[in-house]
């Protein structure tokens, strides 16, 4: 009943939209439309997308061949998409929603036992010189492949360092600011004060508080249309573009596995609290065609180990180790992209019993209208040191108004 009330709601603002405002048509990839208010107080830009995805997944056998695969067709992405500015342009917002069963999964006790909808929900305000002040719900200044767009990969979906790592969103406070040190070359300064719980939590803040950091450094200057936060050279950098930057984030308490992400670490009181700290040194190279990505993640804990009131164990860890990304591809004029990724997990065998894993992954990537309407297709081995290997095949079509 609430899904069909929210999907009538958006429908019913769509057209009334329609109605009360003249629309501009964008271009393709540009959003569906924008509405501007008749004093020029406020805008608005709607936009949709989705990812259509098929996977097929082969485990090694004990005689050491390949069976038949585990297939699976799946609508990965679902969303629509609302920002432009209130009031001043000094004070813009984003709201986005994600409507794929992926998007909205996670449901518990802490979410109200809803569909989490909500992906970004947050206002910016440029209150001085190059000061920004955010508020909401959005993605943390973490690591790059994170804080990258989903639409805007170079291949069909981030790593494994991602997924093991990555510090994803959260409610709270953003301060951000950049300068110059000299005529090209830019640092960027971004600070968070979060809940440290994730995203769509709506019964408080069951542990600390969670303490982001982030310094970006571009010593040859900006890329184009902010190719540093997106994948492939698309717009082919005339001149060699770096963008490197460190990251530390401390969860102080926190209640889940993976820092604000994860499973909840029960125990019989309630929850077990663990300080969790992740470190980041990541970055992006772009010159005429090719590119380079690189991600090291390194995460520890206070005590991993989750325990009873009596000290016992209760069987869930903190995923605590570290990982190493390296990915590159180069873009052909033709839009067409050869990519390739390694991928190396090292999660601690004496806290986890997790042993070592490497993938190796190449992708084939056609742009039709730049990360707006695009096929990715990519092959990746899994190698685990103790355990069973395997392979996977995607492929997946992208589609962005």
């Amino acid at each position: 009943m609430k899904t069909k009330l929210l999907t009538l709601g958006f429908i019913s603002f769509f057209f009334f939209s329609l109605q009360a405002q003249e629309t501009n048509a964008p271009a393709f990839g540009k959003g569906l439309f924008n509405l501007v208010g008749k004093d020029s107080t406020w805008t608005m830009k709607i936009g949709t997308r989705m990812q259509f995805l098929t996977i097929a997944e082969w485990s090694e056998g004990d005689d050491g061949g390949y069976g038949d695969p585990e297939q699976n067709f799946l609508i990965r992405r679902a969303r629509l998409k609302f920002d432009g500015f209130a009031y001043s342009p000094k004070l813009k917002y984003k709201i986005e929603l994600g409507l794929s069963n992926r998007d909205i999964s996670g449901v518990s006790e802490f979410t109200r036992n809803t569909p989490r909808y909500i992906l970004d929900a947050v206002v910016m305000w440029n209150f001085y010189g190059n000061f920004e002040l955010w508020a909401g719900q959005t993605k943390l200044p973490g690591n790059i492949e994170r804080v990258i767009s989903s639409g805007n990969l170079q291949q069909v979906d981030r790593s494994l360092v991602n997924s093991r790592f990555n510090i994803d969103r959260d409610v709270g406070f953003q301060l951000r600011h950049h300068f110059n040190l000299s005529e090209n070359f830019l640092i960027r300064e971004k600070f968070a004060f979060s809940q440290g719980e994730g995203r769509n939590v709506t019964e408080g803040n069951l542990g600390g508080h969670q303490y982001t950091g982030r310094l970006e450094f571009l010593p040859f200057g900006q890329f184009q249309s902010k190719g540093d936060y997106s994948g492939s050279d698309l717009k082919r950098e005339v001149k060699p573009k770096l963008m490197f930057a460190v990251n530390y984030d401390i969860n102080k308490d926190a209640v889940k596995t993976r820092s604000n992400l994860g499973s909840y670490m029960r125990n019989d009181v309630g929850l077990y609290e663990t300080t969790i700290n992740t470190f980041f040194f990541d970055g992006m190279f772009k010159y005429n065609g090719f590119s380079f990505m690189w991600e090291y993640a390194d995460r520890d804990a206070d005590d991993p180990i989750a325990k009873n009131s009596d000290g016992t164990p209760t069987g869930a860890i903190v995923q605590v180790g570290t990982g190493l990304n390296l990915q590159s591809g180069y873009l052909f004029k033709s839009n067409w992209e050869v990519s390739g990724r390694y991928t190396n997990i090292k999660l601690d065998e004496n806290i986890t019993g997790a042993s070592p894993q490497t993938q190796y992954t190449l992708g084939l990537s056609k742009y039709i209208v730049g990360h707006k309407l695009k096929v990715q297709t990519d092959l990746s081995y899994l190698s685990n040191d103790v355990g069973t290997d395997e392979l996977m095949y995607r492929l997946q079509f992208d589609v962005h108004f």
